[in-house]
């Protein structure tokens, strides 16, 4: 009991490492706070959440052995991943000089539903956070873990994920932030747009490389 307890919590710190260093998910929750609104960026937050929950699903199904037999799936996996940032980079940057209306606090329905849905989308485009779910989960779950524990695993990442991408939310939909980028929304698109497209570019290059 106290062996699988250990390797819940070990797999939980590790996830969370991994979810608080910045990357396409970071940047993408941060921005649709400050620039559309707080309900807005915790709904990309949830996304985030659902996509650690596919992962950590596919990892239980032995998504690494997968990837490791399967050469092309994972090709398939980068290449996907790596367009898909290299167009949500493209969408941000050429709307960073368009002016936005700042909402007063609410956020229609619709908007929301599109903020998840990207959230959702950027979590899952990026094939690294799934290898990073598998490599973890193969290195520190037990070989044959009780069944409570493959019941707790998904919706504990779901916590982790959904409640640090809500604190990032929270944080950069204040008045303070959202009045910084107000002033500077075009240069702050683009470095947002530069940072996410480049990560993009580096998953294609990568799946490029010979093997």
């Amino acid at each position: 009991m106290a062996g699988s307890v250990l390797a819940l919590l070990s797999i939980l710190g590790a996830l969370t490492v991994g979810a608080v260093s910045p990357g396409p998910s970071f940047v993408l929750v941060a921005r649709t706070s400050i620039a559309v609104s707080r309900r807005a960026g915790l709904a990309a937050a949830v996304g985030m959440g659902i996509g650690g929950v596919v992962f950590a699903t596919l990892a239980l199904l032995g998504l690494h052995a997968v990837l490791t037999q399967v050469g092309w799936l994972h090709l398939f996996l980068k290449i996907a991943g790596g367009l898909y940032l290299v167009h949500l980079a493209v969408r941000i940057w050429r709307g960073a000089a368009e002016p936005i209306r700042v909402p007063d606090g609410t956020a229609d329905a619709g908007g929301v539903l599109r903020a998840f849905g990207i959230g959702l989308a950027t979590q899952i485009s990026n094939p690294k956070t799934a290898i990073v779910y598998a490599s973890i989960f193969a290195a520190l779950l037990p070989a044959s873990p009780p069944a409570w524990v493959l019941l707790a695993l998904p919706p504990a990442v779901f916590l982790v994920e959904t409640g640090w991408y809500a604190v990032v939310a929270v944080a950069f939909s204040a008045g303070r932030p959202r009045a910084a980028y107000l002033r500077s929304k075009a240069w702050i698109d683009r470095v947002a747009a530069s940072v996410i497209g480049a990560l993009g570019i580096r998953l294609v290059m990568d799946a490029a490389k010979p093997s």
